[in-house]
C-alpha cells in the first residue's frame, strides 16, 4: 500500500471528500464517506472513526451523557464494548489517542500493553488523532489482520484523512449547534410567552383608584420577578411584587412556584401574616437553601384606603403624600428561604387618602447602571415620581421605562425591572 501522498493525489482527494459530504451535515453520514475513502488508499480488515461528545469536555451537572458523539464502523461483528468507558479512562489505542493526542502505530498488538481487543482477528493496528482548536476531539483508526501492516510512512496518509475529518466534523458540529440554539431559542420564546401570560395584562380597574404595573424581563428572556392583584372576598384586593434570586429558567420556575402557593393561600386565608407564615413553610420545598424571595405582599379595602402588608426582605416601598412628603415604608422580616424556616414577618399598615401614592418595586427599577455615575437609584426615582404626580399611572410607568433606558443607554435591562403602582384618586 501506499506510504506516502503526493500532491496531486492530496488534491483529488480533497476534491472527492469535498464533493461526497458537500450535499450533507449528518455527522455519521460524513463520517461514512471519510472512511469509504480511506479504503480506497489504504487497506484494512476493520475501522471506525470516533467522534467525542461536547459533553465530554463540559459536562452538565453530575450526569455524563454519552461520550461518543459519532461513530462509524467497518469490519467489526459487533459494536465494541465498552467503548465510552475506554474513551473516557483513556484506555484501549483509541482512548490512548485521544486522552494523549498522540499517534500510535502497533505492528503487532499482542505485544502492546494498551491494546484491547476489539475482534479476535486484528494483529496490527494504527490511530490518529482527529484535532479541532488544538484539542484531541476523536481518533480514525484501522486495523489489520496481519503482523505489520502499518508502519510509521502510513501516518502521513491517515494524518491527511483525520484533518479533513476535522474540517467536515467541525462543519457538522457547527450546523447542530444552530439546530441546538434555535431549539433551546424556540423553546425560551414560548417559555417567555407562557410566563407572560402568568403576569396581569392590564391595569386594574377599581373605583376611585389607578392601579398599574409591569415586569420587564432581562434582556426580555424569562425571569424571576412577579406582580399580581388577587381579586379578594369582600372587595379587597391583594397586590404583590416579588424577585427571585438569580435569572433565567431557574428564577422563572421558583417564581411560578410561588405564584401558585400565594395564590392558593390567598383564597384560603388572605390575611398579610398568614401568608408570610405559610409561605415560609411551603417555599422551602421549591427553592432549597441556595435561592431565596423577596417581596411584598398587602391587602388593600378599597372602601377606606387602608393597606396591610408584609415585606418579607424586599426594598421598602415609597408612599408619595399628596401634601408633597414622602414616606419610606417599614421593612419587616428577612428574605423568603429554606435558610430561614423560622423567621418571623410582622404586618404593618398605612392609610392611603386621596391624592397618595403608593410605589412598590424590585431593586432592578433602581440599580441600572449608566457606567459612569452609577446607578440610577432611589432620589432619581423619587425625583421622577415626584415629577409625574398628575400623569395617569400608566404614563408614569411608561415614562419610568423611556427615563430608565435613556439613562443606561440601552433598551434592555441587565436585571428584570418590575413595579406597581397605586394612586387613590
Amino acid at each position: 500500500m501506499n506510504a506516502m501522498l503526493d500532491a496531486e493525489t492530496k488534491y483529488r482527494l480533497l476534491a472527492r471528500i469535498s464533493h461526497e459530504i458537500r450535499d450533507t451535515l449528518d455527522l455519521n453520514e460524513i463520517l461514512n464517506h471519510l472512511l469509504d475513502m480511506v479504503n480506497s488508499v489504504m487497506e484494512y480488515d476493520a475501522a471506525g472513526i470516533f467522534v467525542l461528545s461536547e459533553d465530554f469536555f463540559e459536562p452538565q451537572g453530575r450526569r455524563m451523557k454519552t461520550l461518543i458523539d459519532g461513530i462509524v464502523l467497518r469490519g467489526f461483528d459487533l459494536l465494541p464494548r465498552r467503548i465510552d468507558p475506554m474513551v473516557s479512562e483513556g484506555k484501549g489505542i483509541v482512548g490512548h489517542v485521544i486522552r494523549t493526542g498522540e499517534c500510535v502505530v502497533a505492528s503487532d498488538v499482542r505485544a502492546d500493553s494498551r491494546y484491547v481487543q476489539g475482534r479476535k482477528e486484528t494483529l496490527s493496528e494504527i490511530a490518529v488523532p482527529i484535532v479541532r482548536d488544538e484539542r484531541a476531539i476523536g481518533a480514525l483508526n484501522l486495523e489489520s489482520d496481519t503482523i505489520g501492516a502499518y508502519s510509521d510512512g502510513n501516518l502521513e496518509i491517515l494524518r491527511f484523512f483525520a484533518d479533513a475529518a476535522a474540517i467536515s466534523i467541525d462543519k457538522a458540529m457547527l450546523h447542530r449547534q444552530i439546530l441546538e440554539k434555535k431549539r433551546i431559542e424556540d423553546q425560551l420564546n414560548v417559555a417567555h410567552q407562557v410566563q407572560s401570560r402568568l403576569l396581569p395584562n392590564n391595569p386594574l380597574e377599581v373605583p376611585g383608584y389607578d392601579i398599574a404595573g409591569t415586569s420587564i424581563s432581562a434582556f426580555d428572556e424569562i425571569g424571576g420577578d412577579y406582580f399580581d392583584y388577587l381579586q379578594l372576598p369582600n372587595g379587597r384586593i391583594g397586590i404583590v411584587v416579588a424577585d427571585v434570586s438569580g435569572h433565567g429558567i431557574p428564577a422563572a420556575l421558583i417564581m411560578s412556584a410561588f405564584r401558585a402557593l400565594l395564590r392558593t393561600q390567598a383564597q384560603r386565608e388572605p390575611e398579610p401574616g398568614l401568608i408570610a407564615n405559610a409561605l415560609k413553610r411551603l417555599l422551602p420545598e421549591f427553592i432549597g437553601e441556595e435561592h431565596y424571595v423577596t417581596s411584598v405582599y398587602g391587602v388593600l379595602d378599597p372602601v377606606n384606603g387602608r393597606f396591610s402588608y408584609i415585606n418579607c426582605g424586599h426594598k421598602a416601598p415609597m408612599l408619595f403624600r399628596a401634601d408633597g412628603r414622602i414616606e419610606q415604608l417599614k421593612i419587616g422580616g428577612p428574605v423568603l428561604s429554606g435558610a430561614l424556616a423560622d423567621a418571623a414577618y410582622h404586618v404593618f399598615e398605612i392609610d392611603i387618602a386621596r391624592g397618595d401614592m403608593l410605589v412598590i418595586y424590585t431593586d432592578g427599577v433602581v440599580e441600572i447602571d449608566d457606567g459612569e455615575d452609577g446607578e440610577f437609584g432611589d432620589e432619581r426615582l423619587k425625583m421622577l415620581l415626584q415629577r409625574s404626580l398628575d400623569l395617569p399611572v400608566s404614563e408614569i410607568i411608561s415614562t419610568l421605562i423611556k427615563t430608565t433606558q435613556e439613562f443606561s443607554g440601552s433598551e434592555h435591562y441587565h436585571d428584570d425591572f418590575t413595579l406597581v403602582i397605586v394612586r387613590r384618586i
